[in-house]
């Protein structure tokens, strides 16, 4: 059985720390927009962010923020789901086979690499390049005795690449001209408000009911099944305001931008290095995986990669909507992922590892 994790959080940052993160990500998202940048409000406001940390300001994102913005993103998901969608579910089953076998694959020599080459430990080692939710694997790999602060600081490097490298790559090589809107609705100066009211109830009782059933990425995953089954049977057919759409783009950007406050330049540096070698072999899988899987099934190669992409199931999802690839497919591959991963890592690493407990691998002082 895998270990439960801990069940306290880390405190939340200062107001202060949160108000300059805001304003710095708002920053950014504006600077991206004005230059007509793929994505801008996620974008800017991570590399703002992450410029912030970097340069040493103070800054950080409180969890509950954070989730509050999912749950926008978790009603937009939502909002994609509609009767037709049925009709393509039963040419999923394959994609999902080969998501086991690329997760054990890419895994594996992931894996390899950050044991042998970052001389990281067997804890951290396996839980940093497994792609089944940031929180999650910090949360799972922290509670087996792995370095939760190098886990979570390699997934969020991570995400970043992941995130830049797609959204650029399809930019400039794959003919895509992706909007600021990333699949939002009207203005919220003329969103009529009975459509406000059940987009909201949609977000409060979906994530209230999954954090409550415990699930994965909770916040999301209530969200959007609430609003699927609301856009599903015809009650609203309404998105998300667009100006909120682009709060929550802020706050996710500024979120993973974040992570990095606090830590030495030359910790960055080498995080970022180590990360940046496993999400080219990630990467790399997710893209000969989803060329192959393309000849087999008719599904977009576009679809395919960013349902394979070792990226965050937010900023995936995001990346989805701003391209107009079927967000419905990517979100349920990258949540299938996720339980994979969460349901199967853990005994896994306890059977091979002769059901023995590991050393700890936290270090000694937590400062860095």
């Amino acid at each position: 059985m895998a270990p439960r994790s801990p069940r306290h959080r880390p405190p939340s940052p200062p107001a202060g720390h949160v108000f300059r993160a805001l304003a710095i990500g708002c920053g950014g998202g504006a600077v991206f927009w004005l230059l007509a940048m793929p994505l801008p409000w996620m974008l800017g406001a991570m590399t703002a962010c992450i410029a912030a940390s970097v340069g040493g300001v103070r800054i950080g994102m409180p969890r509950w923020l954070r989730s509050s913005m999912v749950v926008v993103l978790g009603v937009m998901l939502g909002s994609s789901f509609t009767p037709e969608l049925f009709q393509s579910i039963g040419r999923w089953g394959l994609t999902l086979c080969g998501l086991v076998a690329y997760v054990a694959i890419a895994g594996g020599v992931t894996f390899l690499y950050f044991r042998h080459v970052a001389g990281y430990g067997p804890i951290t080692s396996f839980f940093t390049p497994m792609p089944g939710g940031l929180n999650e694997m910090v949360l799972v790999g922290g509670a087996m005795g792995g370095d939760a602060r190098l886990i979570g600081l390699t997934h969020g490097a991570r995400v970043m690449l992941v995130v830049f490298v797609l959204v650029f790559g399809f930019r400039f090589f794959g003919d895509y001209h992706p909007s600021g809107g990333a699949g939002a609705g009207q203005s919220i100066l003329h969103f009529p408000l009975a459509d406000l009211a059940i987009l909201a109830g949609c977000g409060v009782v979906g994530a209230a009911v999954a954090v409550w059933l415990r699930l994965p990425a909770a916040p999301l995953m209530g969200a959007m099944i609430v609003s699927g089954i609301v856009h599903m049977a015809g009650i609203t057919a309404s998105r998300p305001p667009a100006e909120l759409v682009a709060a929550a783009q802020v706050g996710i950007g500024s979120a993973v931008g974040s992570r990095f406050a606090g830590v030495k330049l030359a910790t960055i540096g080498r995080t970022v290095m180590h990360a940046a070698a496993g999400t080219v072999i990630t990467l790399g899988a997710a893209f000969a995986s989803a060329s192959a899987l393309h000849g087999l099934t008719g599904i977009s190669t576009a679809a395919l990669l960013l349902a394979y992409a070792p990226g965050g199931l937010p900023e995936m999802s995001l990346v989805a909507l701003a391209l107009g690839i079927d967000a419905a497919f990517v979100a349920a591959h990258h949540l299938a992922r996720v339980l994979i991963i969460i349901g199967l890592a853990p005994p896994f690493f306890r059977t091979v590892g002769g059901g023995r407990r590991l050393p700890s691998e936290r270090p000694p002082d937590a400062a860095d």
